[in-house]
């Protein structure tokens, strides 16, 4: 199912297999469609939505973003996870979160401000 003309809800599915039926924020997918279209070259969702079961395994809380349809941990072939950071830190402002790691930039829509990782 197209979610919109960059991402399909396919992508966003929880990457153990269970086939658990979520719903992703359209605000997320808003966000993620600027930093697509600014960056200009497809980006890979390496984890959407998550089940309790493998957000679980992953060490995370009930309370991540991912169980709730509203995070997306990304990477592009050709820009760092941190120019993706500074890319999408420059279209969110100051709201959501924003995770900042080695290999992948977490973000997310949640009501507030969050920030982590190098900046």
């Amino acid at each position: 199912m197209k979610l919109s003309r960059w991402f399909d809800k396919e992508e966003f599915a929880c990457k153990c297999g269970c086939d658990e039926d979520f719903e992703i924020d359209p605000n997320l997918i808003t966000v993620l469609d600027q930093v697509r279209e600014y960056v200009g070259n497809p980006m890979t969702i390496t984890s959407g939505y998550r089940c309790k079961k493998h957000n679980d395994s992953l060490g995370s809380t009930d309370k991540s973003q991912h169980r709730k349809g509203t995070a997306a941990d990304v990477v592009f072939a050709y820009h760092g996870a941190q120019q993706v950071a500074d890319i999408a830190e420059g279209i969110m402002g100051k709201k959501g979160g924003l995770g900042r790691y080695k290999d992948f930039t977490h973000i997310d829509v949640r009501k507030g401000i969050a920030r982590w990782g190098k900046n």
